[in-house]
């Protein structure tokens, strides 16, 4: 059952610190068996509520899944192995477009807001005890959801879209609980999942987002929340327009305790509508992170929802960092209110980059997605051989697998750091790297 690899301890720590061993060395492989409870305790000489304490242990983790009487194995895809791992160094001479940074040259100089901060800090400094919300930016971030028609609720502010989904998802669920995510997805939210012992049962995409049908048949499967991208979605740049978004809330509303969490990632930087599914479900939570248009570095998103799932949000956010600096949120409101960011020239931009290379793509025969935002997904028969080759003509893109499930092979091309003339020069060598990819959904 476990080959050569010997778990030890006598505690139900140092038992699950064995297992987890064998999992990052590798000599437990993932899917890989484990033996029943009352057998290791046997083996180890301890009682067998030790060894299903350290199986608890690791279920919390994400480092195994138990399937009632079929036992309990080394999960697919551990948490402790991170998909941003899954990548390649670009060496010298290398061309990196596989990070997923937005283009320097579009985000707007931040002085003049921080010492606006810094000035209003002087008069009224911030101190424990008050509001975790800046007022002016409530106003603010109400005012943009408002104007999106994000329904009516309280607003709370987290450090990054990460941080509000994690908080929101652990104030809902519990490990064991299923959680619908898009496949291919954002690679950091499936190893989130994973790593709060929750199971992600993946939900292909197309152009236009998470598919109905793939939808409804994970959550008439159990699963406890859905999560979906809105626009710019990562990878695939697929947008959720009208139709499709009248689609999902229509499934959703025959699954009304479902717990709803959007991500609007990318406001500012996309010039297609927004169509919130937000208020279909009982439970909800839209965030809108500031990264991709103001700076990745600011760590600051806005989150909004019915009042229970925000409440609880806030309760857990005060037992950790307890609120996310009010200088930033003062920061931001002065670049709000001031209009820095020119959102319509951002998204032309990057879609003009977009557009170039899915365009020059396909004058090679290749298939290529990307509808909003900063990433050009190209379908690919073989995934790592098109990485090697690539690094081996110069471009360092990022694997698919970083972001994958159960979808077909494909890589992510990070189109802000391209200029006009470096389109020409990567299609031929995705082309002469990958080949044509036969015509299929992507998710």
């Amino acid at each position: 059952m476990l080959g050569e690899y010997r778990i030890t301890g006598r505690r139900a720590s140092e038992i699950a610190a064995s297992i987890e061993r064998g999992v990052g060395s590798g000599d437990l492989e993932p899917g890989r068996l484990l033996p029943p409870m009352r057998g290791l305790a046997g083996l180890l000489g301890v009682n067998p509520n030790t060894v299903a304490a350290a199986y608890r242990v690791l279920r919390e983790r994400g480092v195994i899944e138990t399937a009632g009487r079929r036992g309990s194995r080394v999960r697919a895809r551990p948490a402790s192995t991170a998909r941003g791992s899954l990548g390649v160094q670009a060496p010298p001479g290398v061309r990196d477009v596989s990070e997923g940074n937005p283009d320097p040259a579009l985000l707007p100089p931040l002085h003049e807001a921080l010492a606006a901060a810094a000035r209003l800090h002087e008069r009224r400094p911030g101190l424990y005890g008050q509001d975790p919300v800046d007022e002016r930016f409530a106003e603010l971030a109400r005012a943009a959801l408002d104007a999106d028609g994000v329904p009516g609720g309280p607003i709370a502010v987290a450090s990054g879209s990460l941080d509000a989904v994690e908080r929101v998802l652990a104030a809902h669920l519990r490990p064991g609980d299923m959680v619908a995510v898009e496949d291919p997805g954002w690679g950091s939210l499936l190893d989130l999942v994973s790593a709060l012992g929750l199971k992600p049962v993946p939900v292909r995409v197309d152009d236009d987002g998470p598919l109905p049908a793939e939808a409804e048949r994970a959550l008439a499967g159990g699963a406890r929340a859905l999560i979906v991208t809105d626009r710019a979605q990562n990878p695939t740049g697929a947008v959720v327009g009208a139709a499709r978004a009248a689609e999902l809330r229509a499934v959703l509303a025959r699954f009304p305790r479902t717990l709803l969490i959007e991500d609007d990632h990318g406001h500012a930087i996309v010039d297609q509508p927004l169509h919130p599914l937000a208020g279909t479900t009982d439970s909800w939570a839209f965030v809108r992170s500031t990264a991709k248009a103001y700076g990745p570095d600011l760590r600051v998103a806005v989150l909004t929802g019915d009042a229970v799932t925000v409440d609880r949000f806030g309760g857990r956010q005060q037992l950790g960092p307890g609120w996310v600096s009010r200088l930033l949120q003062h920061a931001l409101a002065e670049l709000w209110a001031s209009g820095a960011v020119d959102s319509r020239a951002v998204a032309r931009s990057y879609g003009a980059r977009r557009d170039a290379l899915i365009e020059a793509l396909a004058g090679h025969g290749v298939e290529a997605h990307g509808r909003s935002g900063m990433n050009v997904w190209v379908p690919v028969p073989d995934e790592t051989g098109t990485v090697a080759r690539l690094l081996h003509a110069g471009w360092a893109v990022a694997p698919g697998a970083r972001f994958r499930m159960s979808a077909p092979p494909g890589v992510r091309v990070t189109v802000s750091g391209l200029a006009a003339e470096d389109i020409p020069r990567i299609a031929d060598a995705i082309a002469s790297a990958a080949g044509p990819a036969p015509a299929r959904a992507y998710g």
